[in-house]
């Protein structure tokens, strides 16, 4: 019991005040941001009239935002891994903020792609790193769990952007929509600068002492004083930073699987939500209305999480995120065969519902399956793959409806969603109930 690491305990403490904290912190960004990128969906129409934009031109003001994710996902989780989670964590979303602001004064359209670019740079390094940081302190058993509620808030801001898009923007235009997604976000900034830094990060960064007196400060927010009389032993350092140990032998397999699931997962989903309100009203519903219907069936993303959140720990990841990614596919095509009445709603439902839940697993897998010296780089190189297909999908949806009609868009959707699950059953391994040391394998000497 002496030997015992404090990253092993740190494993061992139940869930407490510091824990639920840590993750109502963590969720209120992921929910801000969650709100900003599905506001774009109500305010491109808004956008293109001030702006007289061409229908070329429409399709970028999504795509700007995805450019600054797929960039800020690369970058942020290197710096996570060479600076520190806690400082990326809280740099990210005031650069997000920024990039709110500067949206909400743009004076053309060619500022408001920079200040989108901008916005998405702080979004999309956001993600990765806070998945990492909430994985690297959970309890073994409760991780996923964890990970699963932490995407939750994504719903939350889901169901913001649709209240903002009903009641500020006939008001204030789009400009104090951008305004409102903003400046709550700068508070949970300052809220974050309370946490400390990921005791794992430390330790592999050779602070032994520091790391120690977090895990005693955790252990304490669990009544735990008595257990913090132990000695500070430190876990075994990898070592390894590299952006090519992702490639390795002993991760290949990994990485592969990654990068084709979060390119399968953010395409489709990008694809169809933020097109749901416009193909509804091609459907024969007036925008309002279709405005209403989405904002209703995103309900059905909050049962979608806590269904996850209670089978990852309890099926596991794999058998939980394929189910939910075959979920997903017979939603999309249920979806894209029907009108606008009841079934029509149903089916947007479902699609909400196992989607997400099955973002929730994605975010959940991806920083566990690597070392803590590259665990923010490989979570957020996987996110960044992910975000090329969230530049495709917003242009690839509205080109290829007229050609294939709406049935055969989401039927092809549906393929990929299929092959998507098919390499997780193929090539995913089950982490479920193992620590992080020993997901990552043995550290050489």
């Amino acid at each position: 019991m002496n030997a015992e690491t404090f990253v092993a305990r740190l494993d061992r403490i139940p869930l407490n005040s510091f824990h639920w904290r840590l993750l109502v912190t963590s969720g209120l960004g992921w929910m801000f941001d969650a709100m900003d990128v599905l506001l774009i969906g109500f305010l491109v129409a808004p956008i293109t009239k001030e702006f007289a934009l061409a229908p070329a031109q429409v399709g970028l003001v999504a795509s700007a935002g995805f450019v600054g994710m797929f960039l800020g996902a690369a970058i942020s989780g290197r710096l996570a891994d060479r600076y520190g989670r806690r400082l990326v964590f809280q740099v990210t979303l005031v650069v997000f903020s920024v990039g709110a602001v500067l949206s909400a004064v743009a004076p053309t359209f060619e500022t408001l792609l920079a200040a989108r670019v901008v916005a998405g740079l702080g979004l999309g390094g956001e993600l990765p790193v806070v998945a990492t940081l909430v994985s690297e302190f959970s309890p073994r058993a409760q991780r996923g769990r964890m990970i699963v509620l932490l995407e939750s808030f994504w719903a939350y801001g889901t169901i913001l952007a649709g209240l903002v898009a009903l009641f500020v923007l006939p008001q204030f235009g789009w400009r104090g929509a951008f305004v409102v997604a903003a400046l709550p976000a700068l508070y949970v900034a300052y809220l974050r600068s309370a946490l400390p830094e990921s005791p794992r990060y430390l330790a592999e960064r050779g602070r032994g002492a520091e790391a120690d007196a977090v895990v005693r400060r955790v252990e304490r927010a669990g009544g735990g004083a008595l257990l913090t009389l132990g000695p500070a032993v430190a876990p075994a350092r990898s070592g390894r930073t590299s952006i090519a140990e992702l490639w390795t032998p002993a991760y290949v397999r990994r990485t592969a699987m990654l990068w084709i699931l979060w390119f399968g997962i953010v395409f489709t989903y990008y694809g169809i939500f933020l097109y749901v309100p416009s193909l509804l009203a091609a459907r024969g519903l007036s925008e309002v209305r279709s405005n209403e219907f989405f904002f209703l069936s995103t309900i059905a993303q909050i049962p979608g999480y806590f269904s996850a959140a209670w089978l990852v720990e309890r099926w596991g990841r794999k058998p939980t995120l394929i189910a939910y990614l075959l979920g997903t596919a017979a939603a999309a095509f249920l979806f894209g065969n029907s009108g606008t009445g009841t079934d029509a709603f149903v089916y947007a439902a479902l699609l909400s519902f196992f989607n997400l839940g099955a973002w929730g697993v994605l975010y959940t897998i991806t920083p566990e399956l690597y070392p803590t010296a590259v665990r923010a780089t490989g979570a957020g190189v996987a996110a960044a793959v992910g975000r090329i297909g969230g530049i495709i999908g917003p242009f690839l949806t509205p080109v290829l409806v007229p050609t294939l009609g709406q049935s055969g868009v989401f039927a092809l959707f549906m393929a990929l969603l299929i092959v998507t699950a098919l390499n997780v059953w193929l090539l995913a391994e089950e982490t479920k109930g193992r620590s992080l040391e020993e997901i990552a394998g043995p550290v050489a000497a």
